[in-house]
């Protein structure tokens, strides 16, 4: 079982940054690969990022050059660094694990993930 908790939404305008993080449990998480996705009011919950065991990351082209997914082994944590926020960019991220760790096609699906975290909240103003 792995528990993922998500932390570091807010509010910001147009323009700003923020950085979530995304704390597992799990004594093997540098073996998983990690995602963030959104979802925003009405629509349907969607890729944004993914890190592979490896290091290696995927993007949404909505967000290439504007984020950037990182992660710490050894806190067990996966970061999403968002800058030049848009208010597109409006939803609730979520932090999902798949504990194989290499991607695939369905690491850009949620089928293609484990576990999920309670998301949360990032809302950017115009």
């Amino acid at each position: 079982q792995v528990q993922l908790v998500e932390s570091g939404g807010g509010l910001v305008q147009a323009g700003g940054s923020l950085r979530l993080s995304c704390a597992a449990s799990g004594r093997t998480f540098s073996t998983y690969v990690m995602g963030w996705f959104r979802q925003a009011p009405g629509k349907e919950r969607a890729f944004v990022a993914a890190i592979s065991s490896s290091g290696s990351t995927r993007y949404a082209d909505s967000v290439k050059g504007r984020f950037t997914i990182s992660k710490d082994n050894a806190k067990n944590t996966v970061y999403l660094q968002m800058n030049s926020l848009k208010p597109e960019d409006t939803a609730v991220y979520y932090c999902a694990a798949n504990l194989r760790g290499y991607f695939s096609s369905s690491s850009y699906y949620t089928n293609g993930y484990n576990y999920w975290g309670q998301g949360t909240q990032v809302t950017v103003s115009s």
